[in-house]
């Protein structure tokens, strides 16, 4: 296992380096002046040039982005702008600073929204794709069946603001949707968080049922669920030792990549609730062409999918045996 830990952190390493190469060569090396999109709409002549100055753009875009690699390392100094420490992922010209600094600052409010939700879905989600599995062909599986193909055509921005007016603004149930950091106050954080939570469960609730009862309704079909019954094991010994855990890897392969995109910037989320992640960042970030955050976000995304994969690979280790013994 830790030979199999190793190799694939090298290899995320390589792969992380090679996205951070692409997207520095979408960005600065297009036909528009980089320095004016990262010295924004009102930026005076002298700013540009000392901003042309400080992105290196007098020097091939391989010069420039080992410049920007260099700096990761042992940081890098924005003469008339700032310094930025290592490590270092660029200086925001529309922010006025370092690139780490602000999504440092946005990202507990988009881990607290991830995982929460994350937990909500799957715990919802996989027991109730269990249960319709489980009672299959009757009134239970039709009714989760039916709730989880309606839940999965609805989109975040319209139960969002449904669930808005209703549970905030008329009945007072939930309260306004907000952030406050889990170490100051934890019952202001888990209320001011849980309706995001809820909606966006809702949405991502209904795909984790469909695809549970799937997968254990053809895990339950296979030989060695069959000899394991002849042999005269108990029903819940059946389906959790051998059914549960041969149907659990393709779930936790897109439990991964979801929990990975939802770290990388749930952005409709983030938008209907007002929420100041990741996500808004984002967007924000190329509504004024601050390249430097799009840059930094990108390599969180990428850095988040590339990291949740290595754990799944492991996780798959733990589920599946022959895995383990290959």
């Amino acid at each position: 296992m830790f030979r199999f830990l190793v190799r694939r952190t090298l290899g995320a390493l390589v792969i992380l380096l090679i996205i951070s190469a692409v997207t520095f060569w979408l960005f600065y090396a297009i036909p528009r002046d980089p320095a004016i999109m990262s010295c924004g709409k009102n930026c005076t002549k002298p700013v540009l040039e000392q901003v042309r100055h400080n992105l290196g753009i007098d020097h091939p875009v391989p010069v420039q982005y080992w410049y920007w690699v260099k700096g990761i390392f042992v940081g890098r100094d924005y003469a008339g702008f700032g310094h930025c420490d290592a490590p270092c992922l660029g200086y925001s010209f529309a922010n006025r600073e370092p690139v780490l600094s602000t999504i440092q600052d946005r990202l507990p409010l988009t881990l607290s929204l991830a995982f929460g939700s994350a937990a909500v879905f799957l715990v919802f989600g996989v027991g109730t794709g269990m249960l319709a599995a489980v009672k299959q062909g009757k009134w239970q599986d039709k009714v989760a069946s039916s709730a989880s193909l309606l839940a999965s055509s609805m989109q975040i921005y319209f139960v969002g603001y449904i669930a808005m007016y209703f549970l905030v603004s008329k009945l007072g149930i939930l309260d306004n949707p907000s952030y406050t950091p889990l170490t100051d106050d934890p019952m202001a954080w888990a209320s001011g968080l849980l309706l995001p939570w809820l909606v966006l469960a809702l949405i991502w609730t209904a795909n984790y049922t469909r695809m549970t009862r799937s997968q254990l309704v053809e895990t339950l079909s296979e030989d060695y669920v069959r000899t394991a019954r002849a042999k005269g094991l108990s029903r819940s010994n059946v389906f959790f030792r051998f059914a549960w855990r041969g149907a659990m890897g393709p779930i936790v392969t897109i439990f991964g990549i979801d929990l990975a995109t939802l770290v990388g910037g749930a952005i409709i989320t983030e938008q209907v609730f007002s929420l100041q992640g990741v996500g808004q960042l984002a967007v924000r970030s190329v509504e004024q062409s601050d390249l430097p955050m799009v840059l930094g976000v990108t390599l969180l995304s990428a850095g988040a999918i590339v990291v949740f994969n290595i754990v799944v690979d492991a996780v798959y280790a733990l589920i599946d045996p022959r895995i383990r013994l290959a």
